[in-house]
């Protein structure tokens, strides 16, 4: 017979340790202990970046002081931006364990595609990228179609699409292989100078604190009125003033220098945008689902080829936007534009930010964490005079051991029964 909790002699002392644990959940002891216990389990969080973040920088700061200066994390800011947003689709295709090769030449190509409708067609600029985009997303939805119909894998048909999406993008650009975008237009503005004003940004970093104490306590409210232990409204306005704080420090910093991008600005506001319906809405958990387990998904009831046609549709969009702020940044449209280590980055930074690459495990803060532990390498490498070899091979390593740090955290999962 089932032994039940009721039935055993040491239930009061059981029932009595059970509710010390809730009743600590709210000091301080009883969240530091929570925390070590997720970490036991496996549940890392962004723990190993934030950690890899801080030796990195403290690394090139000891190297040369310029490196945390507020004019170098300003331009950092900038050229996070282009690739990070490429990342975040990247989180999306990881989130269903699947992948994508050729956001690359996705992004690339709607740099291209912006370049000849808007400067040698004559379109307006909007127009143009409105473009860029929809062929984007065309282009993820020719890859769900392949993968939903004839099963054939993420791996080759993105690989294939890698090198028919580059033909394209160069026989569009011609044998002059190149485009310059008008230097004074508002597009390129954005991409180079434009930063906010000093009080929207303060404005922004106050509203976003809001923002989380608002959605933290409502979690909280309803993890309550399902009978589990929640955090104190004390304790969740504490630490939403805490960040709220340490965020307008760091607006207060950047503003010394030129300010806070609105090109990063934007892709902060995608990254809340996407962290918002992984999370808040039957599609997010769906996405986690069909990651996990997508037979056990499909059982019930989610249609799971309509989850993967969103995931790749997400992914090659977000590309494709990624290509036009690219575009933007480097006021030109050119053969080599997303080729290189794009591909490499875009996929680094989601992993190393935390998405698995096991599926169904993920955040879209994965592609801003992991992207900004990326540019700080390249601009502190950048800053020692030391040759782009060394920043393949540390990336590289950075990577490997993300991927690692994963598989084990995986097994620890596993091994408590949170997989």
């Amino acid at each position: 017979m089932m032994k039940t909790i009721e039935n055993d002699p040491a239930a009061p002392a059981l029932l009595d340790r059970r509710d010390e644990r809730v009743h600590h959940d709210d000091s301080f002891g009883g969240s530091i202990q929570a925390f070590w216990d997720r970490i036991r389990s496996g549940d890392l969080g962004s723990l190993p970046v934030i950690v890899g973040l801080a030796i990195i920088w403290t690394v090139f700061q000891a190297l040369n002081p310029v490196f945390l200066s507020s004019s170098n994390l300003v331009n950092m800011l900038f050229d996070c931006s282009t690739v990070g947003v490429i990342s975040l689709g990247i989180v999306c295709i990881l989130m269903v364990g699947e992948i994508d090769l050729s956001v690359g030449s996705v992004s690339g190509f709607a740099s291209a595609l912006v370049g000849v409708f808007w400067v040698n067609q004559g379109w307006p600029v909007v127009l143009a990228v409105l473009a860029a985009m929809i062929v984007g997303a065309l282009i993820g939805s020719l890859y769900a179609f392949v993968f939903n119909r004839f099963g054939m894998p993420s791996f080759v048909s993105t690989l294939s699409g890698l090198l028919a999406v580059l033909g394209l993008q160069l026989y569009i650009l011609g044998a002059t292989g190149s485009i310059n975008l008008p230097y004074g237009s508002w597009l390129v503005s954005f991409g180079q100078i434009m930063v906010m004003p000093d009080p929207i940004a303060y404005l922004l970093v106050a509203l976003a604190g809001i923002a989380y104490f608002v959605a933290s306590y409502r979690t909280s409210a309803r993890r309550r009125a399902a009978g589990l232990s929640a955090k104190s409204a004390r304790g969740l306005l504490l630490r939403a003033v805490i960040i709220t704080l340490a965020l307008e420090a760091v607006a207060f910093y950047l503003n010394q220098s030129r300010g806070i991008p609105w090109m990063f600005g934007l892709f902060v506001g995608l990254t809340a945008a996407m962290n918002y319906a992984l999370t808040r809405t039957k599609w997010g958990r769906s996405m986690h689902a069909v990651g996990g387990n997508r037979e056990a998904a499909r059982r019930s009831g989610i249609n799971v080829s309509r989850i993967y046609t969103s995931a790749f549709v997400m992914c090659a969009l977000l590309a494709a936007t990624g290509g036009v702020l690219s575009a933007a940044r480097l006021a030109t449209a050119s053969q080599q534009a997303g080729t290189g280590d794009v591909n490499l980055n875009a996929i680094a930074a989601a992993v190393i930010g935390g998405t698995s690459l096991f599926g169904g495990r993920g955040s879209a803060y994965s592609a801003l964490l992991g992207i900004i532990v990326i540019q700080s390498i390249a601009s502190g490498l950048t800053l020692l005079d030391l040759s782009s070899s060394l920043r393949y091979m540390i990336t590289g390593a950075v990577l490997a051991v993300a991927v690692i740090v994963d598989s084990l955290a995986r097994r620890s999962r596993i091994s408590h029964g949170r997989a």
